[in-house]
């Protein structure tokens, strides 16, 4: 179980660096950047290098930005703020060892110059890598003394001291699951989620959230999981956040 704990750990890195090597196969095949007039050989080892390379250096650079709270539940802000983070880093080590694979413009090119391709390829890969490893918005319960979450002042009087079991988007509209019926409410999800923060639960597909509390049972087929909620509700789990639950002891 030790080693399955640890392989989880670095499973992301280990994905990033895999998909650092298809992009750098891809830049070297389509010869990006200029690069096309260079041997293959040359060309195929450059790429290679300076994306696998620069994968290892993003991984020390983004480390503290992906632990920033402000940043967690934004992720185009987190997008935004972590790929000039990691591009200068990595411009440093590109602008060190293109002169080993090439002579003439690209081996005297100032890291000024460097930074801006390093920059559109660290976009792109930072995009990428934050789809591959979306983790689920999870909510907390709440801190002893401190006051009830503020989503349940939304709930239409007939639910008022309910339990809240899910929170299911219909269109514009979320219907509220609760231990004493359901009903819709105008609002978006994510705001929704913003503010069942004092109730422990998580975002489990795009358009559920499910306390935790009321979790019975998880049923799978054809890949997928569907929680089995108070009430027999069911709501299923995207395999966006599926692995991610699991690895919180969901199911």
């Amino acid at each position: 179980m030790g080693i399955g704990v640890r392989f989880e750990q670095i499973r992301p890195w280990l994905q990033g660096l895999a998909v650092a090597a298809l992009a750098g196969l891809f830049l070297a095949a389509v010869g990006a950047f200029g690069s096309d007039g260079a041997p293959a050989p040359i060309r195929y080892g450059y790429w290679l290098t300076t994306m696998v390379g620069g994968a290892m250096i993003a991984g020390v650079a983004a480390w503290p930005i992906s632990r920033m709270k402000s940043l967690e539940r934004r992720p185009w802000l987190m997008w935004a703020v972590m790929s000039p983070a990691i591009a200068a880093p990595i411009t440093v080590f590109v602008w060190l060892v293109t002169p080993l694979f090439f002579d003439g413009v690209w081996a005297g090119g100032t890291l000024l110059a460097f930074f801006p391709p390093v920059l559109i390829i660290c976009a792109a890969m930072t995009g990428i890598n934050l789809l591959l490893h979306r983790q689920p918005v999870e909510t907390h319960a709440a801190a002893p003394g401190g006051g009830p979450a503020p989503f349940l002042e939304r709930l239409p009087l007939k639910l008022k001291g309910a339990q809240v079991i899910a929170v299911q988007a219909e269109d514009h509209y979320l219907r509220i699951h609760t231990d004493r019926g359901s009903d819709l409410i105008l609002m978006r999800l994510a705001d929704a989620v913003r503010e069942l923060e004092g109730i422990e639960g998580a975002q489990v597909h795009r358009s559920w959230w499910a306390a935790r509390s009321a979790v019975r049972d998880v049923r799978r087929g054809d890949g997928r999981a569907t929680l089995i909620l108070d009430g027999g509700l069911e709501a299923p789990v995207s395999r966006t956040y599926a692995r991610a639950l699991r690895a919180e002891g969901w199911y």
